[in-house]
């Protein structure tokens, strides 16, 4: 297939997404990801990669210590059920649904599409309906091919396969989904992991479901997790946040605390715009994510082209982490690490209003005071007050009752 007929990038939104690209461009390769070298890339590849993977399926010990016994294994794995039957279901094939390729509609595209007049109106109703089945946020822009990856990966022998998606998409639906926020506070932990492993499990319904609404429309719908594409610049391209030093997309409305998946699209969609805000200049000025990283993946400075390692995409001046060393780091936790996203000074509870003033802060020229302000913020909750949380409901429960 020529790959594929799309209508072309928008690129003169680069400047107000914050995006910002060199000579030295080149699509990534999914295959250098660092998730996916640990199953093929000596360099990454280890006894405690093994022992990761083995943990998400209880096969190794769970670490002794608050935060790593059988029970916060056993949460944290069961968060991912769903999203793991989904990814597992044609591993037959080497196709990992969600993660090293997209996910197989399940609906049949109706044989007459529905006719739409206004695409302004049909993104509205798409919106509308992402959150009826539970997505967070929701956003739409262009099918900007820089972002696609170049290929799939066969997860039988990790080589290259051709993506084979459908001629003519051109618009992406870009969905957020919300982490639980009382378990980030206890990151690092495989509790905290339950954060992760749950959004995971929400998002693969919510893109499945949404797209099987879009392909009863008659349109095309490929609903996708951490396959085909890069999200972020999606993300940010469609006005749902701005890219910050911790490697995230900072939303107003959750801050860096979600997990994002996509639907690429030929349904007549009108598009959103970039929002910035003041993310990047705040970040310009703040460094919490850096220094309290236990291995220093993350960088320090202005954003820089390039990256230490193949698992960075080249040609994008930004942020870059040190993904070998980051995952060196889960790999011995035996669970994913997100200290970067607790301590970050937007990681807050924006239904409170002196968090609603203080992002007023954050984002005007008096950023500086607002970093002051956020001096102690991000520290970690034991994870062991997570569970004991049940047992002071319900002898606070029981008191009343007396």
């Amino acid at each position: 297939m020529t790959w594929p007929k799309n209508t072309p990038p928008r690129y003169d939104t680069d400047a107000a997404a914050g995006i910002e690209i060199t000579e030295n461009f080149e699509r990534f390769t999914q295959r250098n990801d660092v998730f996916t070298r640990a199953f093929w890339d000596p360099l990454v590849k280890s006894k405690h990669t093994a022992k990761f993977f083995a943990s998400y399926r209880m096969e190794a010990a769970p670490r002794r210590g608050d935060g790593f016994t059988q029970r916060d294994f056993a949460l944290r794995n069961a968060a991912w059920l769903v999203s793991d039957v989904i990814s597992n279901r044609r591993g037959a094939d080497g196709i990992r649904e969600g993660f090293q390729a997209p996910i197989q509609p399940d609906t049949p595209v109706a044989p007459e599409p529905m006719p739409i007049e206004d695409p302004t109106r049909m993104s509205a109703e798409v919106k509308r309906i992402a959150k009826f089945f539970g997505a967070d946020l929701c956003g739409v822009t262009d099918l900007d091919e820089r972002w696609l990856y170049t290929s799939r990966v066969d997860t039988r022998d990790f080589s290259e396969a051709p993506h084979d998606l459908p001629e003519g998409l051109n618009s992406v639906i870009v969905l957020g989904h919300e982490m639980e926020q009382e378990l980030v506070a206890t990151y690092p932990s495989a509790l905290a992991g339950a954060a992760t492993g749950r959004e995971y499990s929400h998002e693969a319904s919510v893109v499945m479901q949404l797209a099987a609404y879009i392909r009863n429309l008659g349109y095309e719908a490929v609903p996708s997790m951490n396959d085909t594409g890069l999200v972020i610049p999606y993300a940010v391209k469609a006005g749902l946040g701005e890219y910050a030093r911790n490697q995230m997309v900072i939303t107003p409305e959750f801050g860096p605390r979600l997990r994002f998946s996509k639907i690429f699209t030929n349904l007549p969609l009108s598009h959103d715009a970039p929002q910035p805000l003041g993310v990047r200049a705040f970040c310009d000025i703040c460094t919490k994510c850096a220094d309290a990283c236990p291995v220093k993946a993350l960088p320090y400075g202005p954003p820089e082209e390039g990256g230490s390692n193949i698992s960075a995409i080249r040609g994008v001046k930004k942020w870059t982490s040190d993904a070998e060393k980051c995952f060196s780091f889960w790999a011995k936790l035996a669970s994913d690490c997100a200290i970067c996203m607790r301590v970050c000074p937007f990681n807050r509870d924006y239904s409170q209003r002196h968090n609603r003033l203080w992002l007023r802060l954050a984002l005007s020229p008096l950023r500086k005071l607002a970093l002051r302000l956020a001096d102690k913020h991000g520290a970690r909750v034991k994870p062991g007050d997570w569970w004991q949380q049940d047992q002071n409901d319900d002898q606070t429960a029981a008191g009343k009752e007396s």
